[in-house]
C-alpha cells in the first residue's frame, strides 16, 4: 500500500508487463500518474518501446520572464522516454530513471499550443535501459527540445 493518493499497488504493477500497465493507464483502467495532472500533461500513444504523452504547461510551469521553466521540459522527457523503456519489460521487472539529459531547442510560450513528448526505447536489458525523446509543438511541427535516458533495471 502506498500513501500516495491514486497509484496502482506494487502488487498489481509487477502483475502487468510494462506494455500492459502503459495501456491500462492510456484506455483509463489505472490512473495517471498524479505528477501528469499536476503539470498538464496525459498518455497519448503507447506501443513496444514508444510512448507520447501531449501537454501544455500550466500557468504555475512559467518562469518570470514569460516561458515555461525547463523543469517542465525535464519532466516530459523524463516521463517519455522512461515509460518507453518501461513498455518493454516483462511482468515483474520494474525501472527507475537513472540520469537523463535534456536539450531545450527553443521556448514555449502561453500561444505555443500543445506539446508532443516522444520516447523511444534503443535498448532494454536485465539490469538498465537506454533511451531517447524529443518534444515537437503539435500545431507548428517544431522542435522543442531533446533528451536521453538511461534507466536502471530492478525486480518488483
Amino acid at each position: 500500500m502506498t500513501d500516495a493518493p491514486d497509484i496502482p499497488s506494487r502488487e498489481t504493477i509487477a502483475s502487468m508487463s510494462g506494455l500492459e500497465f502503459m495501456r491500462a493507464i492510456l484506455d483509463g483502467r489505472l490512473p495517471p500518474a498524479p505528477i501528469a495532472q499536476v503539470l498538464g500533461y496525459a498518455l497519448h500513444e503507447v506501443e513496444e518501446g514508444r510512448v507520447v504523452f501531449r501537454g501544455k504547461a500550466p500557468a504555475q510551469a512559467y518562469n518570470p520572464i514569460g516561458s515555461v521553466h525547463g523543469g517542465w521540459f525535464g519532466t516530459l522527457l523524463d516521463s517519455c522516454m522512461a515509460c518507453a523503456v518501461q513498455t518493454l519489460l516483462p511482468a515483474g521487472r520494474g525501472y527507475t530513471t537513472l540520469e537523463y539529459k535534456i536539450n531545450i531547442v527553443r521556448p514555449v510560450f502561453a500561444d505555443t499550443g500543445p506539446i508532443l513528448a516522444v520516447g523511444e526505447a534503443q535498448h532494454v536489458g536485465r539490469r538498465s535501459g537506454v533511451a531517447v525523446g524529443r518534444m515537437i509543438g503539435e500545431q507548428d511541427g517544431k522542435l522543442y527540445a531533446t533528451g536521453s535516458t538511461t534507466c536502471l533495471v530492478f525486480d518488483f
